[in-house]
């Protein structure tokens, strides 16, 4: 229903680069129809986080980037407000309870990896969860293409493009198929969830973090010829959280370029170490879709 919302619904809740006039730069829906000629993936999204509330900060007390960047990913979620009162509440609260199933999941899905693999310390890692998101995804019947929409594997028509996740993801597919993995070098369809499963990944970040006893896999979702719905949810290291190094004490793959250690300090980096357009949003999908997508 949210999705069929009078466009001047939604844009209240906009995020800040859709509109302007709003302040929630990474919280609330983000439309991505509007950019079809540069936009590398055909999606709309409602994105909420953990947070309800933020505790005001005055300025003087951030004293630097990092300072900054906590306080905006404690940013509240936005809701929207129409004529239906009984809309309201329902969508609010079925997104919130929903929220909630999924982050017991990943904290269950984190204590079971460091059981299993009989690593303690990497329950610590997520002790807090200022990154983690939640967001209905839709991709819309497709109308336009441009060349930025094709495989660069084997030159498939995309939905979304193919890449690898930083952290856990725990996905919803419902009854819609279109989501592949690699394997062996080869694109296989994964089944659908259907409406009371989930589809739990790690990525590239977890499997550095466990010396890749777990391992990440590239996935993607290919075009089909229906409008199609999914919910994802991500579960990342605390912002304080030490990912310089494994649980044995090795360099984790990206600090080896970007030599920093904490969480919200390899965001920064990161970020900024990829030139090219396709290459910097890929990284800004992956790395950073639990608060920015």
């Amino acid at each position: 229903k949210f999705f069929s919302l009078p466009e001047e619904m939604k844009e209240n809740v906009e995020i800040r680069r859709h509109n302007p006039a709003n302040k929630n730069a990474y919280r609330g829906y983000c439309p991505g129809l509007d950019d079809i000629e540069t936009t590398l993936q055909y999606k709309n999204i409602f994105n909420i986080g953990p947070h309800e509330t933020r505790i005001p900060v005055d300025d003087k007390e951030m004293g630097s980037v990092l300072d900054k960047l906590r306080y905006d990913v404690q940013e509240p979620n936005v809701w929207p407000e129409t004529d239906d009162c009984e809309f309201d509440k329902e969508f609010k609260e079925i997104f919130q309870a929903g929220f909630e199933i999924r982050r017991t999941i990943g904290r269950f899905f984190v204590e079971s990896v460091a059981r299993s693999l009989q690593m303690p310390e990497f329950t610590k890692l997520f002790q807090k969860d200022e990154f983690s998101a939640m967001g209905l995804r839709r991709y819309p019947e497709r109308v336009l293409v441009n060349e930025n929409m094709y495989s660069d594997f084997d030159g498939a028509l995309l939905r979304e493009l193919e890449h690898i996740d930083s952290t856990i993801t725990v996905l919803t597919t419902f009854n819609n198929p279109g989501l592949e993995v690699l394997y062996k070098n080869q694109y296989r369809d994964v089944p659908v969830t259907g409406e009371n499963s989930f589809i739990v990944n790690i990525g590239k970040l977890i499997g550095d973090i466990v010396d890749n006893e777990l391992l990440s896999a590239k996935h993607r979702v290919v075009e089909t010829d229906f409008t199609r719905h999914s919910i994802t949810y991500f579960l990342g290291p605390q912002f304080d959280a030490d990912i310089s190094r494994s649980m044995t004490n090795k360099l984790t793959e990206p600090d080896i370029n970007t030599k920093s250690s904490e969480n919200g300090s390899r965001i920064i980096l990161v970020l900024s170490s990829f030139s090219t357009t396709k290459h910097r949003h890929s990284m800004y999908g992956n790395f950073m879709t639990m608060i920015w997508n």
